[in-house]
This record gives C-alpha cells, sequence and structure tokens, in this order.
C-alpha cells in the first residue's frame, strides 16, 4: 500500500512529479468532489496528471441523487439539522474542556525541572484526557447519526444510489491510481460515504489538502486565525484510514499559532499517540507499506516543538 501526502498544491504542485514517481501507466481515478460546483473545472488538473486523469465526478452524482429520490433528499434535510445540534454540543463541550486545560497550564511552574514533577502538570495531563473522551463521545455519535441516515435515506434499497455505485464501480476498475485534490472536506467524505468508495489497498493514491485528510483515521478542523479569532480544533469525521496513527493539517503556516508553544503541545498531547503532522506548501510524504511516515515529515511535539524524523 502506497500513498503520497502532498502539500497545498496552489503554489508549488508536485501532483506530476508524484505521478511519474509512480512508474505507472494507464488511466488515474480522480475524486474531486470537494470542489463542488467547480468540479468539471479539471484542465489544470488533467494537465498536471499528464492528462490521464478520468473523473469520477461525485459532486454530480450527489446532486443528481438529491434530483432524482425524494425519499434520500428529505433524509439529508434532517440528517443535516441532527448533525448542526450535535456539532453546537460538541463545540460547547469543547470550549470548556479546552478553557480548563489552559488555566491549569497557567499554573504549571516555568523552571522545565519543576513542571514535570508539579501537580498541575499532572492536572493538565487529566484535562487533556477529559477533552479526549469529549472527541470520542463525538465520533461515537457521528457514526450513529451515519447509520441512521443510511436506514431513513434508503440508501442500501434506492435503485438511483446503486445505479450510480455500479457505474462508479465500472469506472475506476482498471484504474492504476487514485487521486484525491483538496477542497470542501465535509462534501468529500460526505460522498465518499454515500457511494461506498473503498480504495483497493494495492493501488496507490496521491492526495493533498482535503484529500490526504480522508486519508487518516480521524479528521480535525483547525483555524487559529479566523475571522472571529482562534477557534478550538475539532475533530470532524473518521477518514478512510489508509494512513495510521497520524491527524494532518494542512495550511499549517496560516492556519496555526507556530509561535505558540503552549498551544501546539497541548494539540499534540491531545491526539497522541497519532502524529500530528503539518502539512505546508512543498512537503511530500511517501507513505510506504510499511505505514511509516518519512523522516522528511514534521511533527509536533507534546513540547510544542517541530521536528522532522531525523531530529527524533
Amino acid at each position: 500500500m502506497r500513498t503520497i501526502i502532498l502539500g497545498p498544491q496552489r503554489f508549488t504542485v508536485r501532483a506530476t512529479s508524484a505521478l511519474r514517481s509512480l512508474e505507472t501507466s494507464g488511466p488515474v481515478a480522480v475524486i474531486n468532489a470537494g470542489w463542488e460546483e467547480r468540479e468539471d473545472d479539471v484542465g489544470e488538473l488533467d494537465a498536471a496528471l499528464d492528462h490521464r486523469m478520468r473523473g469520477l465526478r461525485l459532486y454530480y452524482r450527489l446532486t443528481d441523487v438529491l434530483r432524482k429520490d425524494p425519499d434520500f433528499a428529505v433524509a439529508v434535510t434532517a440528517f443535516r439539522g441532527r448533525q448542526d445540534e450535535l456539532s453546537g454540543l460538541y463545540r460547547i463541550r469543547l470550549a470548556h474542556a479546552m478553557s480548563g486545560v489552559y488555566a491549569v497550564q497557567r499554573q504549571i511552574p516555568l523552571h522545565p525541572a519543576r513542571a514535570r514533577h508539579s501537580a498541575a502538570y499532572r492536572a493538565m495531563g487529566d484535562a487533556i484526557a477529559g477533552v479526549r473522551a469529549i472527541d470520542d463521545w463525538y465520533l461515537r455519535e457521528a457514526q450513529r447519526l451515519y447509520q441512521e441516515m443510511e436506514v431513513e435515506g434508503g440508501v442500501t434499497t434506492s435503485e438511483v444510489i446503486a445505479w450510480h455505485r455500479h457505474e462508479l464501480r465500472e469506472l475506476h476498475n482498471d484504474c492504476v491510481a487514485w487521486v484525491f485534490p483538496g477542497g470542501n472536506i465535509r462534501t468529500l467524505m460526505s460522498v465518499l460515504r454515500l457511494f461506498a468508495i473503498s480504495v483497493p489497498p494495492e493501488v496507490p493514491v496521491i492526495a493533498w489538502s482535503a484529500g490526504a485528510m480522508a486519508m487518516t483515521e480521524r479528521i480535525a478542523l483547525f483555524h487559529d486565525f479566523g475571522p472571529e479569532g482562534a477557534t478550538e480544533t475539532e475533530l470532524f469525521d473518521r477518514g478512510l484510514g489508509r494512513v495510521r496513527d497520524v491527524v494532518v493539517f494542512p495550511h499549517a503556516r496560516r492556519r496555526l499559532k507556530m509561535d505558540d508553544p503552549g498551544r501546539l503541545g497541548i494539540l499534540a498531547t491531545r491526539f497522541e499517540s497519532a502524529d500530528c503532522v503539518l502539512l505546508d506548501d512543498g512537503v511530500v510524504l511517501d507513505v510506504g507499506a510499511d505505514g511509516l511516515l518519512p523522516d522528511v515529515a514534521r511533527r509536533v511535539g507534546a513540547d510544542g516543538l517541530v521536528r522532522t524524523g531525523e531530529d527524533l
């Protein structure tokens, strides 16, 4: 199983060299549903992929299902309402829990020798464990919503969905690689789930931005410089799990407070034992069959410092 994770491709294009490094010939399945209405605007992308792309058009297929299956469309509306309610509850719990973490962190002695032996340090570890419990609760509740949606929306019985799933299998059956560009991660995960997309483990994948997030086990949403200021990093969904023990952060320099080691350290500790990996422009991480990250991967440590594998 080979997966090449790239940084954002807007300013530094690495997709072409990544594809050529696979030394394959033949069509490449592309899922760019995260681009939504721009899904068919693929001239530059196709050129970057040596004109080998075969677009699966999952966003178009989603709109087709919504148009032709009214029962599914009604179920989607109800699902979105329940999802918004769950997200609101999660954010309330998360905000209170993280406030406690930061408050305790401020009580830790500054001297390193005293810090790790202090009651405040142990209290912070316990407070972060509480945040993890909230994260786990949210993922369980989200999974319950997906299961309810599958039943109420008749996902397994819909003739329209079944037709698209069959056509998709025919389309990607002979593809020698898959490519997952970025875009809206919510839309991307919705269509992957709806059309039961599963990449054969022996077929290589190239993914960046939201596509890279989808390859992992847990997807985190984050923005320390949003219009309303810093927001707490929150889990959004489970990914495909092709790359394990990793939480990725695309556009890290633009979206994380890289000059705040205290905040970064809490982030890394919260997601242990997974590595928090930064994906900035130009990054290329070739994850092989052993599942190990290459040494060039930039990881955030529990001390809030960023290191590569060569420094560990």
